[in-house]
């Protein structure tokens, strides 16, 4: 979930302005109930009470159970490392991928780690899936190459 508009905010001004946009009531602080409104409302993301509630909780030095600027600030700048990160892992996935078929097969893997001058047996392959394959399909999805490459 993005905080952020679309672009990590460039300047402290820009920051101002976002935190002005989600504290609604104008009194320092944005609370999980606004966090969820603006998200919705700005970003057109429907964020649960819970899940507003742990945003705030992440970042939340003084446990308040609100965000002031630099812990508003601090959330920002995570969701839009995270992002970044997000983004990175589907670029690399779609090079292991390769077929277009959503997935890295054992093939597709091989092919890849041939490029990269690991010659490995397809078998080799298949066992490198099966360790991170949750699902049992022989192939991995980007979730479960996601976990695979936090491992």
């Amino acid at each position: 979930m993005v905080v952020a508009s679309k672009s990590k905010p460039s300047s402290s001004s820009e920051l101002g302005s976002l935190f002005a946009a989600f504290d609604k009531d104008a009194d320092g602080r944005i609370s999980a109930a606004e966090l969820r409104l603006c998200m919705r409302a700005t970003l057109g993301e429907d964020v649960s009470a819970e899940d507003a509630e742990a945003l705030v909780a992440s970042v939340d030095a003084d446990g308040d159970g609100l965000l002031d600027g630099d812990e508003f600030a601090r959330l920002v700048h995570a969701e839009v490392e995270e992002e970044e990160r997000h983004r990175g892992l589907r670029l690399a996935f779609g090079m292991y991928e390769m077929e277009g078929e959503g997935c890295i097969t054992p093939t597709s893997l091989k092919r890849m780690l041939s490029r990269l001058g690991a010659h490995q047996e397809i078998d080799d392959c298949r066992a490198m899936i099966c360790r991170f394959d949750l699902d049992g399909d022989g192939v991995l999805s980007f979730d479960e190459f996601k976990i695979m490459m936090s491992a």
